[in-house]
C-alpha cells in the first residue's frame, strides 16, 4: 500500500506531503489545479524519465518520495527476488531527486538505478494514465492483457519460450550464413590451410625465441665481448704494466704494516684480504670464459635463420609464440568445421529443425493455456462490462495460432472483439467503441486483472473520461469494489465517484506574495460534502446543493456495503 507521498519543488508544488489510506482514495480539483503534476511526480519516483523542466522555478532541485507499506508475503518474495528488502516495519522507500542535467534514485536509502525503481514499481503499484485506454486500440496490447490474466499458469512456459526462440533465431542465423557463404568459404579454407601448414612447418616451441635471441646477441657481438674481456683481464693480471692485483697487494701490505702499531686497522687488513681473494676469483672466471670463446659460423647461421622463421610468423600471426600457437588452434578448428562443408550445413539444418520442433511445441503449450484462460476472461469481462452500465454486451477473445506470428511470446495473435448492440456481430474495438466506452472497457479489464494479481495499489488518472450520469455511478461502484481488496487512488471530476471516497483529497492552486503554489489537502467529512457540492456544478454552494451532496454521499456509503 502507498502509505505516503512527499513532493518538493515539482512544477507549482513548493512542498507537500500526504498520507493515503486503505480503500478508495479520491483526488479532485479544478481544471489546471495540478492534478497531472501529482501523477507526474509519482511516475518520477517510479523511475520514469526525468525532465528538468519540472523543477520549480527558482529551486535547485525537485524531490519526490514514495513510502510503501508491504505486508503481502507474495509481494515481499517478489521484492526479495529483486534484492529489495522492506525495513523492520515492512516499509519500502523510493526517492528521486532531479537536478538540471542529472538525477539520482534511492531505494531504502541506498543508491539505485531507474531500471530497478521501475521493476519495484511493477510489483507495488499499477498506474493507469489519462490516455491509457487508447492503448486498447492496439491489438498488441490484447496479448499483454491476456498473458497478465493467465498469470503464473503461463509465466514458466513464456520463460522457456523466450529461451527457445532466442536459440532458434541464433541457429537460423547460422544456417543463413552457411548458405550465403557456400562460395566465399573456399578462399577462406585455402588460406587457413596454408597458414596452418606454415605454422606447423615452423615447429615452434614456447620460450625458444627468448633463448635464441640471447644466443644470437652473444654470437653477433663476440668480437666486442672478447676485446672487452681481454682488456679487463689485462687490468687484473698484466705483467707488462701495473695491474689491479699488484696495486691492491701493495696497498694491503702497507695497511698490514700499519696495523702492527694500531690494532684498530685489523678490519681493514681483513677487507683487503677478501678483495684480493675476490680479484683472484674474477681473474680465473674471465680466463676460463676467454679460453672457451669460439665463433662457430654454422651455429651463427642456423640461429639467425631460426629467428627469421620465428619473426616471420610473429609478423603474420601474433606477437608471441603463445599467440601464434593459439591462432593455429583457431584455424585448425575452422578447418575442422568446414572440412566437410556440406555435412556441416546438413547438421545445422537438422539442429534448426529440432529447435523449431521444440519451439513450436512450447508455442502450442502456451496457446492451449491462452485459449483456456481466454474463455474465463471472456466470461468475467462480460460480467464486469454489464456492471458498468452496458445494457447489452457480447465480448470475445480471438486467439489465432500461426507461424507468421512467431516471436518470443509464441505464435498467437490475440484480438478483442465486442458487440454493444443486440443483433450486431462482434467487431474489433477500434471499429465499435467510443472514448467513453474504451474507458469503461479498460476499467473492466483492470478490475478483472486486479483479482488475478497481488499489486496492492492501483492509480486511475481520470478513468471517467467521456462518462456521466448513471454510467458514472456504475463506475464509482466498481471502484469501490476494487477498494475492498486493493488500495485505489483515483483522480476524478465526477461527484458520483467522489462520493464513494474512503479518503478524499483536494488539489488546488493558492496564490501569495511568493507566487502560485499547488497544495494537496486531506478533507474532513464536511470538507468532502463541500467538494462534492462543487463537483455537482452549482455556481453557488447553497443549502439545497449541500443537501444534494449529502444525499449523494449517503447513497454512496450504502452502495459500498451492497455493491457486488
Amino acid at each position: 500500500m502507498l502509505e505516503s507521498l512527499k513532493v518538493k519543488n515539482v512544477a507549482l508544488i513548493d512542498e507537500s506531503e500526504v498520507t493515503f489510506g486503505e480503500g478508495l482514495n479520491i483526488l479532485t480539483g479544478e481544471t489546471g489545479a495540478g492534478k497531472s503534476i501529482l501523477i507526474d511526480s509519482i511516475n518520477l519516483a517510479l523511475g520514469a524519465k526525468a525532465d528538468s523542466s519540472l523543477i520549480r522555478q527558482g529551486a535547485e532541485y525537485a524531490y519526490v518520495e514514495l513510502c510503501f507499506q508491504v505486508n503481502n508475503a507474495s509481494v515481499i518474495q517478489k521484492l526479495k527476488e529483486l534484492e529489495v528488502f522492506p525495513d523492520e516495519e515492512g516499509r519500502v522507500l523510493l526517492q528521486r531527486r532531479i537536478m538540471t542535467g542529472k538525477s539520482s534514485c534511492r531505494l531504502n536509502g541506498e543508491s539505485a538505478t531507474g531500471k530497478l525503481l521501475q521493476q519495484v514499481a511493477a510489483v507495488l503499484i499499477d498506474v493507469h494514465g489519462q490516455h491509457e485506454h487508447q492503448s486498447l486500440l492496439n491489438e498488441k496490447k490484447h496479448l499483454e492483457v491476456l498473458d497478465a490474466f493467465c498469470g503464473d499458469k503461463l509465466q514458466a512456459v513464456k520463460q522457456e519460450l523466450g529461451a527457445a526462440y532466442a536459440a532458434y533465431r541464433e541457429k537460423e542465423k547460422l544456417v543463413k550464413e552457411a548458405l550465403d557463404e557456400d562460395g566465399s568459404k573456399d578462399r577462406e579454407i585455402a588460406l587457413a590451410r596454408f597458414e596452418l601448414e606454415e605454422i606447423e612447418a615452423a615447429a615452434l616451441i614456447e620460450g625458444e625465441d627468448e633463448k635464441l635471441e640471447a644466443d644470437f646477441r652473444r654470437m653477433e657481438n663476440s668480437r666486442q665481448i672478447g676485446e672487452s674481456l681481454s682488456q679487463a683481464d689485462a687490468c687484473l693480471n698484466s705483467y707488462e704494466q701495473e695491474n689491479a692485483r699488484d696495486l691492491i697487494g701493495a696497498a694491503a701490505k702497507c695497511v698490514s704494516d700499519a696495523a702492527k702499531y694500531d690494532a684498530s686497522l685489523a678490519p681493514c687488513v681483513e677487507s683487503f684480504a677478501q678483495v684480493q681473494e675476490l680479484l683472484q676469483d674474477i681473474g680465473r672466471s674471465l680466463g676460463h670464459y676467454i679460453e672457451s670463446m669460439e665463433f662457430d659460423a654454422q651455429t651463427y647461421t642456423d640461429t639467425k635463420e631460426r629467428l627469421d622463421t620465428i619473426n616471420k610468423c610473429k609478423t603474420k600471426y601474433g606477437n608471441t609464440i603463445s599467440e601464434i600457437l593459439a591462432y593455429a588452434q583457431s584455424q585448425q578448428e575452422f578447418l575442422h568445421k568446414y572440412d566437410d562443408f556440406e555435412q556441416y550445413k546438413i547438421k545445422l539444418q537438422e539442429e534448426l529443425a529440432q529447435q523449431k520442433e521444440t519451439l513450436l511445441a512450447l508455442c502450442q503449450k502456451a496457446s492451449k493455456i491462452r485459449c483456456k484462460e481466454a474463455a474465463k476472461l471472456e466470461k468475467e469481462m462480460k460480467q464486469a462490462l454489464l456492471s458498468l452500465n452496458f445494457p447489452y454486451v457480447d465480448f470475445a477473445i480471438e486467439v489465432e495460432n500461426s507461424e507468421t506470428h512467431l516471436s518470443t511470446n509464441g505464435m498467437d495473435h490475440v484480438r478483442f472483439l465486442i458487440s454493444l448492440n443486440a443483433g450486431q456481430e462482434k467487431k474489433p474495438l477500434s471499429q465499435v467503441a467510443s472514448g467513453g466506452e474504451l474507458s469503461r472497457i479498460m476499467l473492466a479489464l483492470k478490475s478483472v486483472l486486479a483479482e488475478q494479481d497481488e499489486t496492492e495499489t492501483l492509480i486511475f488518472d481520470e478513468i471517467d473520461a467521456g462518462i456521466s450520469g448513471r454510467t458514472a455511478w456504475k463506475i464509482s461502484e466498481k471502484l469501490a469494489i476494487l477498494g475492498r481488496a486493493h488500495q485505489v487512488i483515483c483522480i476524478t471530476h465526477l461527484p458520483q465517484i467522489a462520493a464513494m471516497a474512503d479518503q478524499h483529497f483536494v488539489i488546488e492552486k493558492q496564490q501569495d506574495k511568493n507566487g502560485t503554489q499547488t497544495k494537496l489537502t486531506a478533507l474532513s467529512k464536511d470538507g468532502m460534502l463541500s467538494e462534492i457540492a462543487r463537483l455537482l456544478g452549482s455556481d453557488k454552494i447553497t443549502d439545497a446543493v449541500m443537501q444534494n451532496a449529502g444525499e449523494l454521499k449517503a447513497m454512496a456509503d450504502e452502495a459500498k456495503k451492497t455493491a457486488k
